[in-house]
């Protein structure tokens, strides 16, 4: 059905309750579907993916729940109904709950060193536990270093790990930017093993899986059999490929655990229905701080916070070699959708649940004002820290907007939706030029730019 016919029907069948949302009927619960069969019929006909299942739960209601393609390519295997994936990074938002857990029962504390846990040369720096949460230490992440690709085959003791980090320099001082970072959730697993004196396997199940009855969600295993496990497939332009093989010995709190749609939707409505953490807990939980400066942020503890196009989002997604996961609830709304696939490529969880959500929610496009300055006096190269590795970027300024190329690639983007106090908007992305400084907001990651001389 082409998209047009779709969204005539869903307009005919939903009543508008409240300002951002569309309250669904039994009609547009088939439509749902229907759009949502497109979209996975689309992506499996042209080998975007092998397979993946869906969750969409409003108001105590499942919209949509499905699952599509195959489990095993090799052996024709369809997804079975409640099928087990890699969850890759939601494994983080685990990890945070494991700390304010640890931290409501005063074995630890928000501000703590985390050296006082482990041993790790910060070279005179004080880096608190919060700051390991909200990915503002910087410390090197252990995925972009150089070394990383040796270590992926291999079972090493996990604190050799920590050997190379710590000859690596610091991205940025700590709380002067957020660049999004797998080596702090390394070293929380660690704390988490050092606070309990059991394995982060085992704190996660007697505290977070049994009590709310997840008997599918576990720590990932390269070895063992588990039933409705599905396989991992890479895209290339020539056709699905195995995945790439990584020991989960390094994902560990940062990425390891498997789950199921099912599962993960009993955590995040305990979580956020208050059945979990105390009050205080959550919201510190899903609360953004701010950097050394002031700056707010949009990214918490294992998730991000934020309002995307008008509509609060608390997120997250995961990506691990063969699957990419997407979790996002929407507050207002009362809204969870939930996606899992089996394939890392271009059409991961986050590609079916950004169409889908857009059939639920009203979309508030940002609005554009008046430039309030001359945008000559921004104009410039600035250069910093990204994730991964250092960029520049040249600013030059056009009638009513600026352009921005990045590393002289020659790919101008045109940012043309001011907002104000020297801000403009790239989608949900916030882009500040002012004082010499070039400020991204990715949500991810909050990337400062320096301007050169």
């Amino acid at each position: 059905m082409r998209k047009s016919a779709l969204l005539i029907l869903l307009t005919l069948t939903l009543a508008l309750s409240c300002k951002n949302e569309k309250t669904p009927s039994k009609e547009n619960v088939s439509a749902l579907e229907m759009f949502a069969d497109s979209l996975f019929k689309s992506s499996l006909d042209s080998t975007k993916i092998a397979g993946g299942g869906i969750l969409v739960h409003q108001k105590g209601k499942t919209l949509l729940q499905k699952s599509y393609g195959q489990a095993s390519l090799e052996l024709e295997v369809p997804m079975p109904a409640n099928a087990h994936f890699e969850i890759g990074s939601v494994t983080k938002q685990f990890t945070g709950a494991a700390i304010l857990k640890l931290v409501a029962a005063e074995k630890l504390s928000l501000e703590d060193d985390f050296t006082e846990y482990l041993e790790f040369d910060t070279k005179g720096r004080k880096i608190t536990i919060d700051q390991l949460l909200n990915h503002t230490s910087g410390i090197a992440s252990y995925t972009e270093i150089e070394e990383f690709g040796s270590l992926v085959p291999q079972e090493l003791p996990r604190d050799s790990l920590l050997r190379i980090l710590e000859t690596k320099d610091f991205l940025f001082e700590p709380g002067e930017a957020l660049i999004y970072n797998n080596s702090a959730y390394f070293i929380l697993g660690l704390i988490i093993e050092k606070v309990t004196g059991k394995t982060y396997e085992e704190f996660l199940k007697e505290s977070i899986f049994q009590p709310l009855g997840m008997q599918n969600t576990y720590y990932c295993s390269n070895r063992k059999v588990v039933k409705n496990k599905a396989y991992g497939y890479d895209y290339s332009p020539e056709g699905l490929q195995q995945k790439q093989y990584l020991s989960h010995n390094w994902p560990y709190a940062a990425g390891s655990l498997c789950s199921t749609t099912e599962d993960l939707l009993t955590w995040m409505t305990a979580l956020h229905e208050g059945k979990l953490l105390s009050e205080v807990e959550y919201q510190q939980l899903i609360s953004p701080k701010t950097l050394n400066d002031g700056t707010s942020l949009r990214y918490a503890m294992g998730v991000s916070n934020f309002y995307n196009y008008g509509n609060q989002e608390i997120s997250h997604g995961g990506g691990i070699p063969g699957f990419l996961t997407e979790t996002k609830y929407f507050p207002q709304q009362d809204l969870y959708i939930i996606c899992l696939t089996n394939t890392a490529g271009p059409h991961g969880g986050a590609f079916f649940v950004n169409h889908i959500m857009w059939q639920l929610l009203e979309k508030e496009e940002y609005e554009s004002t008046t430039l309030d300055f001359d945008p000559k006096e921004i104009e410039g190269i600035y250069s910093g820290q990204t994730r991964g590795r250092k960029q520049s970027v040249e600013v030059k300024a056009i009638a009513n907007a600026i352009t921005v190329e990045f590393n002289k690639d020659g790919n101008k983007d045109t940012l043309n939706i001011y907002v104000g106090n020297h801000t403009w908007m790239d989608g949900n992305t916030t882009v500040f030029i002012n004082d010499g400084l070039v400020k991204t907001d990715q949500v991810y990651g909050h990337y400062i730019l320096k301007k050169e001389n």
